[in-house]
Order: C-alpha cells, then structure tokens, then sequence
C-alpha cells in the first residue's frame, strides 16, 4: 500500500511529545473504557444493594425453591421461540446483503451467536466472533460479516426502541418512578421517537438512496423493515415472556411488563456491561418492586438467567459436540453442525468455562444449604471443608483465564481446563455436597473431551498477558461476588475477628476468605498482565535466514514475495520450515506483510505462531494486505479482517492489444515508438553494468517528486536487491529513461514489479509504454498474470450498511486527493482492465485495525515526518 513518503525512519518522539487531553484518551481508551464499565457495574451494584435492604437470602432460596415445574417448563418453551426469532435476524440480513446459505448453517450460526454473547457478551466472547468464524468458513466476504453483524445490531435497535415505545404510549406510568419523568414525558418522548423512525420507514420506499452531505444512506425497503418489526416484536414477546411466567400470576399486566422488560434490556445494552449484568436485574427491581417481593422478583431473575442465558449455551455445546462422538458423525443431520461446528466450539466452550468460573466464585461466598452442612459436618473433616472451600474460590478464577485460553485453541489451555475442572468438581463436593455445581463441571469435562482435536495450538498458556476486555471481567466477577457477600451476610456485623473463626457453622468467615483469595487472586493477575515485560527483540533477517526464505519465494506463485530480498524486515519460518513470514515492528505493532509465503497447509500454524509471539511480546499482531485465500485462518484465530483496497491482476494468457477498449494503449504504443523509445529486458547478470544509469534515473525521480525511499512493503534503490532479478528499461536516444525491477517467481504463475523510475524528460506516456511491453515479454515467457499492485482504499462501500471502516475508507478515497492520489493510481491501473482483488488489514477488533494501520503508514513511509511531508 504505497500510502505518503519517505524520510528517515524516526523513533516515537513524536508520540512521546504529545500532550494534552486527547492524546491521553486515545491511548488508554480501552483501559479507560474497562474502568468505566467497572464503575457502572458498582453503581448498579449498590443500588441492588439499596434496593434489596429489606431482603433476606433465605427468602430469595425460598422464591426459587417455589417456583413451579409448569413455570420452568413454560420458560423453556419461550426461550425456544425466542431463540426461533433469532435466526431470523441473520437471515434477513443475508438476504439485505443478497447473500444466500442454507437456513440450518445460518440458524446454527445465529443461535450460537446469541448463546455466546447473550452470556459473556464481551470481547473475543461475543456474537460478532462466532458470526465471523462460522461465516468465513461459508464463503462471505470479512465486508460481507461485517454488513451482516451491523444490519443485526441495527435491526435489534431499532426494532427494541419502537417495541418499548409503543409500550410506553399505554403503561407509562410503570416506568415514570424510575426515570423521574412524569408519564406525560415519557409518552412525549415516545411519540416523537415514533414519529421519527415512522419518517424514516416511510422514507425507506422500496431501498431508497438518501444523501445526507457527503454520506449516502441505503435505508432498508418497507418489506425488511417491516419483517424485522415483525421479528424484533417476537423476539422480544418471547424473551419477556421467559421471565413473566417465572413471576407469581397476576402480578402485572403483561403489556406493561413488556415495556418494563424492553426498558431494562435497552439499558443493559447501552451500559455495555458483559450481559448487563446487575444493570439489567437493578431495572427490574426497580420498576416492579412495588407490585411484587422484592425476593420473589430476585429468584425469578436467577431463574431467567439460567434458562435464557446458561441452558442454551448447553444445548448448542451438546450439538457442536456431538457430532465429535464418531457414531453419530455419519448422520445427514449433523452435516451443517460438522461443516461449521469445529470453528465454534472453542467459543461456546470458552464461554461456559466463563460461566463456571462465575458459579465458582459465587458459591464460595453464599452460604451452604443447613442439611449439607450436616453431613459434612459427621463424614468430612473442618480443615478439608476450609480448604476446599478457598480453593474452589481460586479454581473459578484460573477459570477465567483459561477461558481465554480455549477460545484461542490452544493445547495448555485445554490440559488446564481438564485439571481444573476436575480438581473443582472435586472440592464443590467437599465443601457443600454442590450436585448441580459438580454435574455443569462434569458437563464441561465431557465437553472438553469430545472436543480434544480442536486445540491443537502449542503455546505457553501463562505467557498469555490478558487483554483489557478479560481483565474487565474479572473485575466483574469481583464486583459482582462482593455484592452477593454484602448482600448474603447483610445482617452479620463485621469484626476482624470473622478472619480468625473456624467453625463448620461459620459461614461468614469462609465467604471473606474467599474473596480476600480471588481480589488477591485478580489483583495479582491484573497487575503481571499490565506490567509485564516484553520477552524477546525484532532484528532483520540473518543472511543465511535471507537464503532460506528466497528458496521457498521461488518455488511459489506470489512475485510480490521477493520483497524480502530487501532484508529490511524480520523472518519467521513455519516448524517445518517450508514456509515464512516476513514482518516488521512499530510502536506495539508487529506487522506481518502478505500472506505466509509457501505451501497452504502450513499457514494455519505459522500464522498462529506469528500472533502467539507477538502477544508474547505484549504487541498487536497485525497482517497487512492480505489476500480472501485465508481470511478463515485468521478469523479461527480470533482476528476480523478490514478491507485496505484492490489489487489489480491482468490475465496474460488473454491479453492483446486488440479491440476497441485498448484503443488508447494502443495509440500510447505507437506513441512510444514514434518517440524512438526502446524496450529491452537486462538479465541480473548484466545489471551491475547499468547501475550508475539507473540509480542516476532514480535520483532524479526522486528529486522530481520531492520524495525519499519507502519501505517494508515496498522496495528501494539498494544494489544488491536491483540485481538479484531482471530489470526492464526504456532507452530513448540510446540512453535509459525509465526502468522498473522485475519480480518473478520460478513457477512462472505470476510476474510484478516494484520500483518504477523514470527520468523527468522522459517521454510522455513513457510507463504506458513499458507495461504494455513488460506484459507482452512476460506472456511470451509463458506467465499466467502480471500483477499491477494494489490500489489503496479502492472498492470500499459508502452505504449505510457498510461498517465504518469502509464508509471511512470511500470518503477518504473520494476526498483525499491532497494527502495521496488515491484515484488517479485506481484509473492508471484500470487502464489495462485487471481484474480486482480485495486486499486486507487483519488485526483484532476495537482500535487495534486504526493504530494498526497508522503504524504500517509509518513503517512504510520512514516514521511520521517522512509520512507528513509527501
């Protein structure tokens, strides 16, 4: 990507120089954003906390231990509905895509979505990961998922604001208390939102384009807009219908639970607390405190988000899984589970190890049940119930970055996991006789084992610093367990004696020892995963390492790989040794440049190798202008792709000059050849003979163009990297004019070149000239393509549906013509009809692809003055 000039390369002073606000905010913003996820999460923790002051644990057991087989059963059946609903958000938005998948991918797809991010909702635990693997795996395009990911969102949205408003017309007064408005507004309030996405639908027509400045908007057509009305009000009908029946009959109107239930979900989703969790539960007891006991209230909460939350999360492990088991992988059923389910296994495993660990830590500081106490009390020894109680505590922790851990396939991780959850099955046994505890442990073991050929990815399971996300749910975790201890021994006056009593009838103690353990616990975690030093250097690729990597560049089929003659990059060999990444490293970026090169089927562990010591490095991995051939491996190793631009390819074998589109080629030949300019190609050998002309053509480019050398993606005038491989060049009056470098590959599949040079009175049209001839001499040779090179931020959507990656892109491709021309490089390359390729950034998610970006800008161009002035 040939983004501004060259300089020399510049240290961060730059970076290091900032000052102010802003700065500061756009380079902690992850952390900041966790911190204030935390706050919220203590907020609405206290206010729990308040508004439960007249409730007592037992009573809330004692709520769930009431709650009739009919009411679980009829939950169950409304989470299927539910869940029915769902899928049909992607399938819509396939369609608005005009993408077509057979409903069983689309709905197993869509259903583990919403399992996963319904529960851990955060991060690499979320809907969009497991939409991005399974859906790479099916052929979209990274644009196409990510249109898709953005249509659902916005669909939920949207329909969830006019679900809750028109609830709001009629049950007002319900919601007023907890607002501090008075029905009257909030009813204004609902209106005039109605009014406006009435507007818009109308507006819509059949997909009209709607031009807001510079921005088109493709609004959806009244058909999809009104289907996923339709669609979100089941949903909802059905989700809110799961927690309803779990309440007491008659204990408010359904129409206004609706709009109480949507309330709270809408306030969940923008806290952007992993499942709005507390947020969610603070709402409702808010809102419904007044009709209904408060611990009633919190036992069906309990209730629902085991039903809605954990059993589907189950259910889709024990599809994923089963086909695992080998008499069942042959029937007809299983053949959608088996074509997607390897992708998404980890992640639905990794979210239930989330999940245990939640459990785990929060038994350790509820009370255990007075007829189990018992019988520990006459068959187990106290020390054995104290010690199995705080290491039960510690076990759900270690959970939580196993975790982690899982969802990136590691092997360490899956051995830990085994450990654990068996030495934790164990201890819930000892310490409060857990049945349930110890069958979801056994679940998740039987997971685990079925699963075992998934995680494979050797790697060093406490070199994995955790990334600000799981560090946020820890602190969650945290929040989240001192809030049920405060609330559990509300009525027992704190001493410091509690620390110091071992006693079998002791509970309190054994609960604040457990949480001092997991603070101590993710306090220390938290700290090594902030702190902890980067473990090894980047240095340029030795000689002999030189020598290895161009042997396999020329038994491949990608030109552009010989760019690693440069040696101005690092190299990574594949254990085996028959393939390779070259990269660079900026700031925290390790950025590797292409696809691995060499055979297929070993790029799938060099490429995790390659992000496993870059984060072992506490840097970003970063895989720059890659091709669509294996946007699936990175998307199973947790990365999402952002399109960079187009890469033009000219099909030689059909290539001639004849016809009326290559009119003007053909008049810029003839051009040429009036102006007594000839083409000819020099072998590497002859070339030291022609170096003074050339580096003389060179420098007046240069000068002529005000620019210095670039690099990393693209190649400078160095000696020995002009002679390792043809040159072709353009004489005129006998002396050389222009020349370009030739990048070639023994397969003879695909001919490039890098450098392009010409002499400021070198004959207009001069280039023209050249890649017609370049073209025609490699064709003869018997090349199957020419590569032109990539035309940044070209082919990237402006409309509404598009991510805002490529809405960025387009209006930086459209506008941007004093920083780079971005178009006139487009109609050059178009001029001799290639084929266009897509051409991508691979980074994680967040601000990673933005700082990933701006670092490869830097790298290339020799640090930001380099970048600034050209």
């Amino acid at each position: 990507m040939t983004f501004p000039s060259a300089s020399e390369p510049e240290i961060d002073e730059e970076q290091r120089n900032e000052a102010g606000w802003r700065p500061f905010l756009r380079r902690n913003q992850r952390y900041l954003s966790a911190i204030g996820t935390l706050l919220v999460i203590a907020l609405f923790g206290a206010a729990i906390f308040h508004l439960t002051a007249e409730v007592h644990y037992d009573e809330v057991v004692a709520a769930l231990a009431d709650t009739s087989w009919q009411s679980i059963a009829a939950a169950v059946l409304f989470t299927g509905l539910s869940f029915l609903a769902l899928t049909f958000y992607d399938v819509a938005a396939l369609d608005y895509i005009k993408r077509k998948l057979p409903y069983a991918d689309v709905a197993l797809t869509a259903a583990c979505a919403y399992a996963v991010g319904n529960t851990a909702g955060f991060g690499a635990l979320s809907g969009g990961a497991i939409r991005y693997r399974s859906y790479s795996r099916l052929g979209l395009q990274p644009e196409e998922i990510a249109r898709v990911i953005a249509f659902v969102t916005l669909a939920f949205g949207l329909g969830l604001a006019t679900v809750t408003c028109l609830s709001l017309l009629t049950v007002g007064e319900y919601v007023a208390p907890l607002t501090g408005l008075e029905p009257f507004w909030l009813r204004t309030i609902a209106v005039v939102v109605l009014g406006g996405l009435l507007t818009t639908f109308i507006l819509a027509g059949e997909g009209r384009e709607v031009r807001i400045g510079r921005l088109t908007l493709r609004l959806p057509d009244s058909r999809t807009a009104s289907r996923q009305f339709l669609v979100t009000a089941l949903d909802l009908a059905a989700s809110a219908s799961v927690l309803y029946v779990l309440l007491p009959s008659g204990t408010i109107g359904w129409p206004a639970f609706l709009a109480v239930y949507s309330f709270a979900v809408g306030i969940g989703v923008l806290s952007h607390v992993p499942a709005g969790l507390g947020v969610f539960e603070a709402v409702m007891i808010a809102t419904l405190g007044r009709a209904v006991d408060v611990d009633t209230i919190l036992g069906a909460l309990v209730l629902y988000r085991v039903i809605y939350h954990v059993l589907p999360l189950l259910i889709a492990i024990v599809m994923i899984i089963g086909v695992e088991i080998r008499q069942f992988a042959g029937h007809p059923a299983a053949s959608s589970v088996r074509r997607i389910g390897g992708r998404m296994a980890p992640l639905l495993l990794a979210t239930l190890a989330l999940v245990l660990a939640i459990m785990l830590v929060l038994s350790s500081v509820t009370p255990t049940p007075d007829e189990n106490l018992a019988f520990l009390e006459s068959y187990v020894p106290l020390p054995l119930v104290e010690g199995a109680h705080f290491l039960a505590s510690l076990l759900g922790l270690a959970l939580v970055i196993v975790a982690r851990g899982l969802a990136l396939r590691l092997d360490g991780a899956w051995w830990a996991s085994i450990v654990i959850a068996a030495a934790a099955l164990l201890l819930s046994l000892l310490k409060a006789v857990a049945l349930a505890e110890a069958g979801m442990l056994a679940f998740f073991v039987v997971g685990l084992l079925a699963s075992r050929r998934l995680f494979v990815r050797p790697a060093s399971l406490f070199g994995q610093a955790l990334t600000p996300p799981w560090l946020t749910a820890i602190g969650v975790i945290c929040l989240g367990a001192l809030v049920v201890l405060l609330f559990v021994y509300r009525d027992i006056e704190y001493s410091r004696e509690l620390w110091w009593q071992f006693e079998f009838s002791a509970e309190a103690p054994r609960g604040l020892r457990a949480f001092l353990g997991v603070t101590i616990g993710a306090s220390a975690i938290a700290i090594w995963s902030l702190m902890r030093p980067a473990t090894t250097t980047v240095e340029p690729a030795s000689d002999e390492a030189l020598e290895r990597a161009i042997a396999i560049v020329d038994a491949q089929d990608m030109s552009d790989a010989n760019l690693v003659r440069m040696g101005d990059k690092s190299v990574m060999f594949s254990a085996d040794g028959s393939a390779f990444i070259m990269y660079g490293r900026r700031a925290r970026s390790w950025i590797a440049l292409f696809d691995p090169v060499g055979p297929l089927q070993a790029w799938p562990d060099l490429i995790w190798q390659f992000i496993e010591t870059a984060r072992a490095n506490g840097c970003r991995a970063v895989f720059y202008q890659v091709s669509p051939v294996g946007l699936a491996y990175y998307a199973d190793a947790g990365l999402r792709a952002f399109r960079l631009g187009e890469l033009a390819e000219v099909d030689l074998t059909r290539f001639e000059l004849k016809g009326g589109k290559w009119a003007n080629l053909r008049q810029q030949v003839s051009r040429g050849q009036r102006d007594g300019l000839e083409f000819a190609i020099v072998e590497p050998e002859a070339v030291p003979a022609i170096l003074p002309e050339l580096a003389a053509v060179s420098d007046a480019w240069l000068a002529h163009h005000s620019a210095r050398e670039k690099g990393f993606s693209l190649g400078a005038f160095d000696p020995q990297y002009i002679t390792a491989q043809p040159v072709a060049v353009l004489k005129c009056g006998g002396r050389i004019v222009a020349f370009a470098n030739i990048l070639k590959t023994a397969t003879k599949e695909e001919g490039s070149v890098d450098l392009m040079r010409f002499s400021p009175d070198a004959p207009k049209g001069s280039m023209d000239f050249l890649f017609v001839q370049l073209m025609e001499y490699l064709k003869v040779q018997g090349y199957r393509r020419f590569n032109l090179g990539m035309a940044p931020l070209s082919g990237m959507s402006s409309r509404q549906i598009a991510p805002v990656w490529d809405r960025a892109g387009r209006a930086f491709f459209e506008h941007g013509e004093r920083f780079y021309n971005f178009k006139g490089l487009r109609a050059f390359k178009s001029k001799f009809h290639p084929r266009w390729q897509p051409r991508y950034l691979v980074a994680s998610g967040g601000l990673n692809p933005i700082l990933a970006l701006m670092d490869a800008t830097f790298l290339i161009g020799g640090g930001l003055k380099g970048v600034i002035r050209k």
